[in-house]
């Protein structure tokens, strides 16, 4: 009987004991196995959108027209801007004139700064076009052959993603 009481005393004192560390570091182990496969996700994402920006970047290069069309019922006016010149159409009448070189270079810069696959997706901040208190407006960018053309907006009041843009074709 004794002896049976040593045994109980024995595993309870130091194979419980020993049973609650093992269970802590299996524990701690999976903790710790979460925080590096979340950090590396981590870095995962931060390197995949490191080279999202460089494909945007490289899109500084590659745009080849800029286009801003406003419109209602009474009016319609389109500017087109390209390298070398800028060919303005207002009600039919057109009229061409030569763009400087550094005027291109601030424009296409500007116009590559914009996520083109997103553009369409930019909400105008104002509704006056709908009952023709404001033109209704476009920008249409011609990148790599490809044309990307924003969603409409009230002219002088674009989605806050094409303002810079906007400003430096209203100039």
């Amino acid at each position: 009987m004794v002896l049976g009481n040593i045994f109980n005393y024995i595993y309870h004192k130091i194979i419980k004991k020993y049973n609650y560390f093992k269970m802590k570091n299996i524990t701690l182990s999976i903790i710790a196995f979460t925080a590096l496969a979340t950090g590396s996700c981590d870095s995962q994402k931060k390197m995949q959108n490191d080279q999202n920006k460089s494909v945007i970047k490289d899109q500084n290069y590659k745009i080849e027209k800029v286009e801003l069309t406003e419109q209602t019922r009474g009016t319609n006016r389109k500017v087109t801007f390209t390298p070398t010149s800028v060919i303005t159409s207002l009600n039919g009448e057109v009229t061409t004139a030569k763009l400087a070189v550094s005027d291109w270079n601030n424009l296409s810069k500007q116009a590559s700064l914009i996520d083109l696959e997103k553009i369409s997706f930019y909400t105008s901040p104002t509704t006056d076009r709908f009952s023709d208190k404001a033109l209704s407006s476009t920008i249409e960018i011609t990148s790599n052959g490809n044309t990307y053309q924003s969603s409409e907006f009230d002219s002088g009041t674009p989605p806050k993603e094409l303002q810079a843009l906007y400003k430096l074709l209203k100039k």
